[in-house]
């Protein structure tokens, strides 16, 4: 179609929406492939978000979000931030568009971690810019080093995902540290997208906005940790004038986070989830012991709830077949890197679901 504009052919469709289709016709296939928590949003902040319902708060927030949710994250997760340092945004998605909008022009480059979530690079493209990507094969680590070579006049930001999809990585604070001497000596802004800030398992979560606060982009949300995936809610913290000319494009984009969400949000952000995530925790490691057991060499992931594991033969893609063809839905690393030799797990699925991949996993380890 002669009108469809340029970007449409420089965004590649989604690798994971062509998986699924392989799998259109399985009746019961074994699921390890949707990053989605398996429980769901606690009783208690559906009440909150029905409530607000039943009160009326079912029209538009301002633009920077509601009140309530506003306060409560300033006085806790973001307290010492000014309020013209925050936005409440349709979710990390959400937040990562706008911030690229606000952020890239066509030819300029944004550094992206190799493997990556796949919005990372499709955003760049979309705006023209040029996704320049940084390699953390093969043990998911943050090299300053091997990244400031590949800083130019062009690179306006860095993407740092910690806790990482489709990895699991969780940063050390020595390799934040590096990172944002960089960051700040080159006058880029880190995005720090901390959407899976909860899940972390070995120990306390370094961040990289404590190095950098002034040239860092945080996002996160509650879709991961309170289950809250369709409610579409999260929020943004920046230099003032990186969220105001966010703000100014979400007028003319999203308007606004769902309202009773927003509610419902609020009651999040002290909601004790620990027990949810020790739950993770063990899933973590039965679904890693359960690869070593089957001959396959993981890289253990201290946070999120992936595995991202080199396939035993074959391209990512043709091992991803061979396992769709037994009933085991994963998804092939292509459709999150550069190169096409892993496959990636997603243990946010019952114990039973777990077991079952694995032993699945078992049997395709030779052919």
């Amino acid at each position: 179609m002669k009108n469809l504009a340029e970007r449409v052919a420089k965004t590649e469709a989604s690798g994971i929406r062509r998986i699924f289709d392989l799998a259109a016709n399985l009746a019961n296939p074994v699921d390890l492939s949707i990053g989605q928590p398996d429980f769901d949003v606690p009783a208690p902040l559906k009440e909150e978000a029905m409530e607000a319902m039943r009160q009326g708060k079912n029209a538009y927030t301002p633009t920077q979000g509601g009140r309530e949710l506003r306060e409560k994250l300033l006085a806790t997760t973001f307290k010492g931030r000014k309020p013209d340092e925050l936005l409440i945004t349709g979710a990390v998605s959400g937040g990562l568009l706008l911030g690229y909008m606000a952020l890239l022009n066509p030819g300029d480059e944004i550094l992206v971690p190799d493997p990556y979530f796949v919005m990372y690079k499709q955003l760049a493209l979309m705006f023209g810019a040029v996704p320049v990507m940084y390699d953390t094969y093969p043990e998911w680590k943050l090299d300053a080093a091997k990244i400031e070579p590949l800083i130019t006049e062009k690179t306006k930001a860095i993407i740092v995902s910690s806790p990482s999809n489709p990895t699991g990585a969780v940063y050390s604070d020595d390799e934040l540290r590096a990172v944002a001497e960089r960051v700040k000596k080159h006058d880029i802004i880190a995005i720090a997208d901390d959407i899976y800030e909860y899940f972390v398992y070995d120990g306390p979560l370094a961040r990289i906005r404590d190095y950098c606060p002034d040239h860092t982009l945080t996002l996160g949300g509650f879709s991961k940790s309170h289950a809250m995936t369709g409610w579409r809610v999260g929020w943004a913290v920046g230099p003032a004038e990186l969220i105001q000319a966010m703000t100014k494009f979400q007028q003319f984009s999203f308007v606004c986070a769902p309202t009773p969400m927003q509610a419902a949000a609020a009651a999040a952000v002290d909601y004790p989830m620990d027990d949810f995530i020790a739950h993770y925790k063990k899933k973590r490691d039965r679904i890693y012991n359960g690869l070593k057991d089957a001959g396959y060499d993981p890289v253990k992931p201290g946070g999120a709830f992936y595995v991202f594991t080199k396939t035993p033969w074959g391209t990512g893609t043709e091992f991803v077949e061979e396992c769709i063809k037994n009933n085991l839905l994963v998804i092939p690393g292509g459709c999150f890197s550069e190169r096409d030799t892993h496959f990636r797990l997603a243990y946010s699925a019952k114990d039973e679901t777990i077991d079952q991949g694995i032993e699945i996993l078992r049997k395709l380890r030779s052919r």
